[in-house]
């Protein structure tokens, strides 16, 4: 059975809020507790679904006052903010599966393959 998918942003971001309050701590090893992990995974999955980069989902967020009810913020984080949960999650998430959030930064080039030890009969000398 296949879910529909929602075409509300706010809705979006309150099933992404709870998402991330089931799979993350709130808090960071040594954050400064202004935003949780789940509010801040929560922007950066809206970030994804609007197609939107860090300034863009910062800049909406701060004029949409109903994703900010939504999400339970007084305030708005900095973009950088954003960009460090990021890389914090992703690394995370490695560590356990794949992230299906995450996409390569521009640029960005994939990882090599390991490299094969060449066996004695084709090492050449």
């Amino acid at each position: 059975m296949t879910r529909a998918m929602t075409k509300s942003a706010v809705r979006f971001a309150r099933a992404a809020l709870a998402a991330g309050e089931r799979a993350l701590a709130p808090y960071a090893y040594r954050s400064r507790k202004d935003y949780t992990q789940p509010q801040l995974f929560a922007l950066l999955a809206l970030r994804q679904y609007l197609g939107l980069d860090y300034r863009g989902v910062v800049a909406l967020v701060a004029e949409w006052g109903e994703v900010r009810a939504a999400l339970g913020l007084t305030r708005v984080p900095h973009y950088s903010t954003l960009c460090y949960a990021d890389g914090r999650l992703e690394k995370r998430g490695a560590s356990a599966g794949p992230w299906p959030l995450a996409s390569p930064s521009p640029g960005a080039t994939p990882p090599s393959p390991p490299r094969r030890a060449r066996s004695p009969s084709t090492a050449r000398g």
